[in-house]
């Protein structure tokens, strides 16, 4: 029997099957990886994202087409974990923008909900790449616009869209170099064919359990998140942060909606634009701020306007020694009688996991600290969450793993009533950088710039072990091998620990270089530690070794070289 459409209550159904499709093979997903490091997660954070959604799409009981968007645009948006979770959460919205006003799902509605996805998906990264699952999802999407007129069956139809996904997937190592060295696809990618595959199992009556687990295991297999896209920084090319707030008296039209957002990124970058029937909250970086207020005045009226010029000279920053900083700071506050916590003006989030790592931001005047990283990226509601424990006005976050930046983002849209920066560190020496690079006098917008402009300065590695043999970069790896990974790629491999260390620095280090800054791992102990450091000041008596306790998980040593 044809099944021509998909109502509200089918698609609820097929929604929390593709979610616990995702989570029965989130170890396999896990296990598709680039660099052969014992950390991986793109299977766990795409399934904590779908999970975050699947339990809202659960709890619906007024079902309708409206209602179950909501559910899964707001539950995927704030469950939404590094990279691949981020995008699978505007895979998700884009496609309910495109069915929330209707009553049922026929081909036509499909392929312009797969385009809507794919829209929204790509615009959430800065300088998208192919061969990842934004290539995936675009080439279903391209499917589906090529069959709609002939489709009569949306069984059929789906089940070309999802042959076609499988095919773009298996070519993705094509066009990514690096997948085809390590010899496998897209981890992003195969985990939303995972998703697609178990809502249509659903949809052909494949007998399934739909109960949701209370909890969803963080775990993972020895992976790396190979689905992880790589953003490139960009120089300021804007001067004036503008943000504002477009009251509605009725709900705006798609094309006035698409007409505006196209008016921000003519004239600026940095934009966030999330509309909303009664509001639509902006933020762009312009040299025109007046363009984007006149224009923004045709659709509404406008309230929280907020216009800060970024390129105002900051302060220039004396301190370079972390460790004199942390104790000098630990000294004035215990010095400092204890008073009710007020609101200030700045406060700072960071990502950071192990104890020793822990206090060295705390000792940085780090507010709070999200228990996170490589190994467990933290979703946009963690931050959310974070930032509701922190009264300041002004909020620096640092992510400090380039698979986190994207859910803080996220999570700067969704916050009202504070100022949320995002600093873009992408390791923990960048994250420590950024702290001594803050000046408390400056405004947010050169404080932006200048910790980011401090984290120029730091080179970052990590020192680890491969889990199976593979070859990147040229470089034969074998498992068990000591490996060390750094900003660019694989830095030294070998047998021994010391050894594989010590060849990393001579390979980070340059002309410039000062001081190197080694953080020791849980599976690394005080002596193991010591001995390392004498060896490298007897190899690098030019510079200053510094050695602290980090208390990583995975990591042997995390290296900076400044």
């Amino acid at each position: 029997m044809e099944t021509k459409t998909i109502d509200a209550k089918v698609l609820q159904k097929m929604f929390i099957a593709g979610a616990k499709n995702l989570e029965a093979h989130k170890e396999l997903i896990n296990e598709l990886n680039v660099f052969p490091v014992p950390d991986g997660d793109t299977g766990t954070n795409m399934t904590l994202t779908i999970m975050s959604a699947a339990k809202a799409v659960a709890a619906v009981e007024e079902l309708d087409f409206s209602t179950l968007s909501k559910a899964i645009s707001s539950g995927s948006l704030r469950g939404a974990r590094g990279n691949s979770g981020v995008i699978l959460s505007q895979l998700c919205r884009g496609f309910t923008k495109e069915i929330k006003d209707i009553e049922e799902i026929n081909p036509e509605v499909l392929s312009r909900a797969c385009v809507k996805a794919v829209e929204t998906a790509y615009k959430a990264v800065m300088k998208p790449k192919e061969g990842t699952i934004l290539t995936v999802a675009k080439g279903m999407s391209d499917k589906a616009c090529e069959i709609m007129d002939s489709a009569t069956d949306i069984e059929n139809m789906i089940d070309e869209i999802i042959k076609y996904g499988n095919e773009v997937l298996d070519k993705t190592p094509e066009m990514l170099p690096v997948l085809k060295q390590a010899g496998v696809v897209d981890s992003g990618g195969k985990g939303l064919m995972t998703f697609i595959e178990g809502a249509f199992d659903s949809l052909l009556g494949k007998e399934i359990d739909y109960t949701l687990p209370e909890e969803i295991s963080t775990s993972s297999a020895p992976a790396s998140a190979g689905g992880a896209i790589h953003l490139e920084e960009t120089e300021i090319k804007f001067g004036y942060c503008t943000e504002f707030i477009i009251d509605l008296e009725k709900p705006a039209s798609e094309q006035t909606l698409t007409e505006f957002e196209q008016f921000l990124e003519s004239i600026g970058d940095s934009i966030v634009f999330v509309p909303d029937d009664e509001l639509i909250k902006v933020h762009v970086h312009t040299n025109d701020p007046g363009e984007a207020i006149t224009r923004a005045l045709k659709i509404g009226q406008l309230s929280k306007m907020k216009i800060d010029n970024m390129r105002m000279e900051h302060h220039e920053r004396v301190i370079k020694n972390s460790e004199k900083l942390a104790k000098q700071q630990k000294e004035e506050r215990e010095k400092a009688p204890v008073v009710p916590a007020k609101k200030k003006k700045y406060g700072f989030i960071s990502v950071s996991v192990g104890d020793g790592l822990d206090e060295i931001f705390h000792e940085l005047n780090v507010d709070y600290i999200i228990s996170g990283g490589q190994t467990m990226n933290p979703s946009t509601e963690d931050i959310l969450d974070a930032v509701d424990k922190v009264n300041a006005e002004t909020i620096f976050v640092l992510p400090n793993n380039k698979n986190i930046i994207l859910a803080a983002n996220q999570a700067v849209s969704l916050v009202e009533d504070k100022k949320l920066v995002v600093i873009p560190s992408k390791t923990i020496p960048q994250g420590i950088a950024a702290m001594i690079g803050f000046v408390e006098d400056s405004s947010a917008e050169e404080n932006l710039e200048a910790m980011t402009e401090s984290m120029e300065y730091v080179k970052s590695g990590e020192v680890t072990y491969a889990v199976r043999d593979t070859n990147i970069d040229g470089v034969d790896i074998k498992e068990g091998n000591i490996m060390s990974i750094g900003d660019d790629g694989i830095l030294a491999v070998g047998d021994d620990l010391d050894d594989t260390t010590i060849d990393a620095i001579e390979k980070m280090k340059d002309e410039d270089s000062e001081i190197v800054s080694l953080y020791y791992g849980a599976e690394v102990n005080e002596e193991q530690a010591n001995k390392l450091k004498e060896k490298i000041e007897e190899r690098f008596d030019d510079m200053e070794i510094e050695m602290y306790k980090g208390g990583q998980p995975v990591y042997y040593y995390i290296i900076s070289v400044e």
